[in-house]
């Protein structure tokens, strides 16, 4: 009995051994890119929404960052001609799934790589950017959110006529970086719709080509402004809300505008998209396919009223339009 005691105990160091060995070993660290075509770096005080929201996610989902999960975000500062090398650090880095806001920013994550699974949002209409070949089976490497709307802005004018029973004529405000030829065949085509005359404005973010563009939509006639969601417009977006007030032209911003001092946004609300892109990298980390994972459609907008900023140019909202806002800023 002895022996065979003694016989045994090599074999139980052994497995004794592999196991410490075993436990010994650093858990792999699973990355995430992240990679929006216009925003900068964040702070505290001013945190990125979509990227908390995708955080705050996969906590749920038990995917804890500093314990087997680390985050690459890399920012473009509004400069969108350093995405194609911001997309290409991340593949440097060997991160697991890349996540972009913008048809941009998802372009230059496209060009980086073909094998990376890419997550995407805030694209309008993947299949006719040529980003996807087909919505409910994506292929390759690609898959995500669209805020794609047959009716496009034609809520967000009517809302504004509700607020500004006299209006007739509206300036579209677009980063001339990434506006197509057609771009003012569209604005004039979506303020058609609603009965509205269309200015089209497309300028490069810099705060005097932003002042020039104000100016422009003054002498024209412009009653109010549209500012597009396009990475300039998002990075300057305080300045333009500034600007606005100080022409006195009510501003409504596609997308988000309202907390930087715009008189309404009206558009997907930023920490649902976060928390559905949440779901799908989850996925894409258990081992999915980023083209087997339809391309989901995102309805639901979210209405922001700036009270503060209407009263300062002299609009009063209307106390239907603040009944239905999602949140008041007074």
């Amino acid at each position: 009995m002895a022996r065979r005691l003694f016989a045994l105990v090599p074999a139980l160091a052994l497995v004794l051994a592999s196991a410490l060995s075993a436990s010994s070993q650093p858990e792999r660290v699973r990355r995430v890119g992240f990679l929006p075509s216009a925003s900068v770096a964040p702070t505290t005080v001013t945190p990125n929404p979509t990227l908390e929201a995708i955080r705050q996610r996969l906590t749920e989902l038990g995917r804890v960052e500093g314990r087997g999960l680390a985050f690459e975000p890399r920012w473009a500062e509004g400069a969108v001609e350093r995405l194609p090398a911001l997309a290409a650090e991340l593949v440097a880095a060997n991160v697991d799934v890349i996540v972009t806001l913008g048809t941009v920013a998802t372009r230059a994550a496209r060009g980086a790589t073909s094998t990376i699974p890419i997550v995407f949002a805030v694209v309008v209409d993947p299949v006719a950017a040529g980003l996807v070949a087909d919505r409910d089976r994506p292929g390759a490497n690609l898959t995500g959110f669209t805020s794609f709307d047959p009716d496009e802005l034609r809520p967000h004018l009517a809302l504004l006529k509700e607020i500004l029973p006299g209006l007739a004529r509206v300036a579209f405000l677009g980063d001339a970086a990434v506006s197509s030829e057609g771009a003012q065949a569209w604005d004039q085509r979506q303020a058609a719709a609603v009965g509205l005359q269309a200015q089209s404005l497309r300028v490069r973010g810099t705060a005097a080509a932003i002042e020039d563009a104000f100016q422009a939509a003054r002498r024209e006639g412009a009653q109010a402004v549209v500012v597009l969601e396009m990475p300039a417009m998002i990075e300057q977006r305080r300045q333009i809300a500034e600007t606005a007030t100080r022409h006195r032209l009510p501003a409504l911003f596609v997308g988000s505008g309202a907390d930087a001092g715009g008189m309404l946004s009206y558009g997907t609300n930023a920490r649902e998209t976060g928390r559905r892109l949440g779901d799908y990298v989850d996925a894409v980390l258990n081992g999915a396919g980023p083209g087997t994972l339809p391309v989901e459609q995102l309805v639901r907008k979210e209405l922001i009223v700036n009270v503060r900023a209407a009263r300062a140019i002299g609009v009063t909202i209307p106390p239907a339009v603040r009944q239905r806002a999602d949140r008041v800023i007074e």
